[in-house]
């Protein structure tokens, strides 16, 4: 007998909402029943594809993992000519994809920029969600009031400036070599298993990023933290917090905005950084199974 643990299947399915066709990512044990959901929000330049590593010792544990594609990253479809890529659309898209996945059990678990929008959909949406997990995903840091000008005038220079049509890729090298400049803590054996996952196979054969390069230009809106508290304090489902360590992104204000959150639980992986769902896979899950699992009054 084989002591392999049991493949996880993975497929991809296209859910319409919000005008624009998303791709979402399902990993599942071949042949098990219905189980509770947990669903994978990933961050920004990233995709649903990586989270493979994460999505594999949950799947095993008996969950069913769904992970979504944010519109204009991965397989999703990009916004058309004059859309763009605010934090509420992605809130729109993601009420519209639950209301088509819809778990009786749903737990959310986030990384970086989707822990933003985990939070403003648990916030606006709190019956909807049973446990939230966020990975040092607390929104960007807060501009001041008087930035709100210049961003305005950044954004519309950068649409100008930057032409929709990805700029090719070298290699699956390069792509690994760009990564690396972005995740300088990140072992280059993980960034070789991202990169992959990552990148899109152009008409011409040339290899692309799987992302739409308006991401690129600066948000119009300035972030504002005191907005973003009030979400935090209407989530009312029990909350983990885990981060990566020193090496992780931390905004300045974080322990204010950690605060606002009533029920909530502060987990550390250790030397893991920012990316912990590539860099320690199994630690993160075996945190993840044991909050999800746990029964709170």
């Amino acid at each position: 007998m084989s002591d392999a643990p049991p493949a996880v299947l993975e497929r991809v399915e296209t859910i319409r909402s919000n005008g624009l066709d998303h791709a979402v990512h399902r990993f599942e044990v071949g042949g098990a029943a219905a189980r509770p959901t947990i669903l994978l929000l990933h961050g920004f330049l990233d995709s649903a594809k990586t989270f493979d590593l994460l999505a594999a010792p949950l799947a095993r544990a008996g969950f069913s993992v769904v992970a979504p594609d944010f519109r204009g990253f991965g397989q999703s479809s990009r916004v058309p000519e004059g859309g763009y890529y605010h934090f509420a659309d992605y809130v729109a898209d993601l009420d519209g994809i639950l209301r088509v996945v819809a778990p009786e059990r749903l737990s959310i678990v986030a990384h970086s920029m989707g822990g933003s929008v985990a939070t403003l959909y648990a916030g606006a949406r709190p019956d909807t969600v049973e446990k939230l997990v966020i990975m040092e995903g607390l929104g960007p840091i807060s501009d001041p009031p008087e930035m709100a000008v210049d961003r305005m005038r950044r954004w519309l220079s950068d649409l100008i400036r930057i032409e929709r049509t990805p700029r090719p890729l070298r290699s699956i090298d390069d792509a690994i070599d760009r990564l690396a400049v972005t995740h300088p803590r990140v072992d280059r054996k993980i960034l070789a298993s991202r990169a992959p996952r990552l990148v899109v196979q152009a008409p011409d054969g040339s290899l692309r990023w799987a992302w739409d390069p308006l991401h690129r230009s600066i948000s119009p809106t300035p972030f504002n933290a005191d907005i973003f508290a009030a979400f935090l304090r209407s989530i009312t489902c029990p909350t983990l917090f885990l981060h990566g360590g020193p090496t992780g992104w931390h905004p300045p204000d974080e322990e204010q905005r950690l605060a606002q959150i009533a029920k909530l639980e502060r987990v550390e992986i250790p030397d893991a950084g920012h990316m912990m769902h590539w860099t320690a896979p199994d630690a993160v899950a075996k945190e993840i199974i044991r909050f999800v699992t746990t029964r709170y009054e």
